[in-house]
Formats: structure tokens, sequence, C-alpha cells
């Protein structure tokens, strides 16, 4: 599963860890993915998104069928 939000857009940021000698060394911050499974009633099935904690929080703002149709206009397949 890669690691970004189908909706939000959310991808892993990367950094750098802090020793306490300060040595640094490279690290990656990722996203709270979790992978959902909503039911779209105009299509009469589920749908399976990976979308982090926020695009969640979103999807239960502006409803699911909302939600799909942003994530079609930017040409990602559902």
């Amino acid at each position: 599963m890669s690691a970004h939000c189908q909706l939000t857009g959310r991808r892993p940021g990367f950094g750098k860890s802090v020793s306490h000698s300060h040595r640094r060394t490279s690290r990656r911050f990722d996203p709270n993915i979790q992978r959902k499974r909503y039911w779209l009633a105009s299509e009469g099935r589920h749908v399976r998104l990976t979308l982090s904690a926020k695009g969640i929080k979103t999807v239960d703002t502006i409803g699911i069928e909302a939600a799909v149709a942003r994530i079609r206009a930017r040409g990602e397949k559902v």
C-alpha cells in the first residue's frame, strides 16, 4: 500500500533525526494512512479508499459522493 491519501494527496515528509550527539540521519514522516470501505449509493456498490486520518474526517464532513467526485476530478480511478 502506497503511503498517500487519495483525497487530500498527503504523502510522506522527509527530514533528519538528530541524536544527542547531534549526528543527523535521514528519516521519514509517514501520514496516518487507513484503508476504509464506504457504501456508494449512487452506484450501488462499496468503494475502498486509502485515506489519511484528515481525509476520513473530510469524508465525514462533505459526504462520500462529493469525496469520490473530487478523487475522480484529479484523474484517479475509484
